[in-house]
């Protein structure tokens, strides 16, 4: 099963509603587990360039099955190196996390816009997963 785009505009939406109540604004990226975008949404105020780290950590997430935090400074993985090769920032910072259902990753859910509080983007990310219900 591959997440479909309905299900990674309700985990935009669900990002965003708690970006709203940490009173943060952030980008959102939803990417396949072979670190395709499928869904980004950028919220007003959020800095543009922001947009390609929620890329890049939701594409770490995605390739590795770790929080971006989490990921090594060399990644081997073919999403991962894929994304590289296309220009995504592979960010090693905390706000991207991997989506699993049954067992198996099926992408990753990046948040950027925080500079100094990677914790909420985390957060956010965290609650956008969990309302997806994997």
């Amino acid at each position: 099963m591959t997440l479909t785009l309905a299900e990674a505009n309700t985990i935009v939406a669900a990002a965003i509603a708690q970006a709203r109540q940490l009173n943060i604004v952030v980008n959102v990226a939803v990417c396949d587990n072979q670190g395709h975008l499928i869904a980004f949404n950028r919220m007003d105020g959020a800095l543009a360039e922001g947009g390609r780290f929620a890329i890049g950590k939701a594409v770490a997430s995605a390739g590795t099955g770790l929080p971006s935090g989490e990921v090594g400074s060399r990644v081997d993985h073919p999403p991962v190196a894929s994304a590289v090769a296309e220009g995504v920032p592979v960010l090693h910072v905390r706000g991207g996390l991997p989506i699993f259902r049954s067992g198996q990753i099926e992408g990753g859910c990046g948040i950027s816009g925080t500079p100094s509080h990677h914790e909420q983007e985390e957060a956010c990310a965290r609650a956008a997963i969990a309302n997806l219900g994997s």
